[in-house]
């Protein structure tokens, strides 16, 4: 259903009078007249809220003579009640995807632009958001649950760059890992520094 059929719905029941006529309808066929008795309004009234809800199908309306009478939509009413939900949960399943795909180029671009094609890091980038990908990128390389020493870390990252004091700091620092008496381990993945997340 479009969005605006949508609005248009939400804008003719957002009166409280509109509400207790869909009720009263919901019980079978009234009249004009017998609307505006059981409603206290006037039959002027009764008519100007029931064109808002024609507007957007939700009743229907015959006449016998001088007489109008109106029934509810049961159909629209049900097509209403959850077009909100679908449209919302299929927009955001969209937006979502979407935005997964975008953080993959991202990452992809990252690494290709840091790393030469045989896995050595050229450089440790300066915008933080690039460096949380290139230090994920390598840091996933570890053995979840292993326990390693300084000297094992520092064997681990000169094998893609150098400068292994400065990338084991940043492991640290980031929440990549942790040390504990000269002992590093892998923290869980919920506690990674998320690059996702930067502007």
């Amino acid at each position: 259903m479009q969005l605006d059929k949508i609005v248009r719905y939400h804008k003719a029941v957002a009166d409280p009078t509109r509400v207790r006529m869909l009720v009263l309808l919901a019980g079978g066929e009234l009249s004009g007249l017998e609307l505006a008795e059981k409603l206290c309004i006037s039959p002027a009234t009764v008519t100007h809220h029931a064109a808002k809800l024609r507007e957007v199908s939700l009743i229907g309306e015959r006449r016998d003579k001088n007489t109008i009478y109106f029934t509810l939509n049961r159909y629209f009413m049900r097509a209403y009640s959850t077009a909100m939900t679908d449209l919302i949960e299929k927009s955001g399943g969209e937006e979502e995807g979407g935005m997964e795909q975008a953080h993959e180029r991202l990452r992809q671009s990252v690494l290709k632009n840091f790393f030469t094609e045989g896995g050595k890091l050229k450089h440790i980038p300066a915008q933080l958001k690039k460096k949380l990908i290139v230090l994920e990128h390598l840091v996933s390389r570890l053995e979840p649950g292993r326990s390693y020493t300084e000297k094992e870390i520092n064997a681990f990252i000169g094998q893609y760059h150098d400068d292994f004091a400065t990338i084991r700091r940043e492991f640290i620092m980031h929440h990549y890992m942790y040390r504990d008496n000269q002992i590093y381990e892998l923290n869980p993945r919920e506690l990674w520094a998320k690059w996702e997340t930067l502007s």
